[in-house]
């Protein structure tokens, strides 16, 4: 005898309010000094929202829903793993990369916010001197909290 098993399952509650289909996504406020995250964690957000809510771009003024924030902080290098090298010295061989943020997703019919965080932090992993692969990561995580942050909080 053969089984078969299935498992079928729904989001009672959860996903966007059925009035939200277009998005603005803000230009995130850097208060780094790494100036090449402002577009990276919009365009990371952007396609996000886009790809994976199915959310149309619009401008701010017509948007159902807008997305703003700050990068408040960025820690690069934060040693991981270190093995012994020279005599009195050692070689760091894992590091993290360490973004923190502020999120907002803002429903703009209602006037409310939808899902915030004031201090997210994200991080990524990377062997030196791969550090782009390390923010990559971490970019990838933010967006898959504020994705699965956003659809569990209606």
């Amino acid at each position: 005898m053969a089984l078969q098993a299935g498992c079928l399952y729904g989001f009672a509650g959860g996903g966007l309010p059925s009035h939200i289909k277009t998005v603005a996504i803000l230009p995130f406020d850097n208060q780094t000094a790494e100036a090449v995250l402002t577009q990276e964690v919009t365009e990371a957000v952007r396609n996000a929202l886009q790809n994976r809510l199915g959310l149309r771009p619009a401008s701010e003024a017509s948007a159902d829903a807008v997305v703003r924030g700050a990068i408040l902080r960025y820690e690069p290098d934060i040693p991981l793993s270190i093995q012994p090298g020279r005599p009195g010295q050692v070689q760091v061989t894992a590091r993290r990369v360490q973004i923190t943020l502020r999120v907002e997703i803002v429903d703009q019919l209602e006037g409310r916010p939808l899902w915030e965080r004031t201090s997210l932090v994200v991080d990524g992993e990377y062997e030196p001197p791969r550090e782009a692969e390390g923010r990559e990561k971490a970019l990838d995580k933010l967006v898959t909290d504020i994705v699965d942050g956003a659809q569990s909080q209606w």
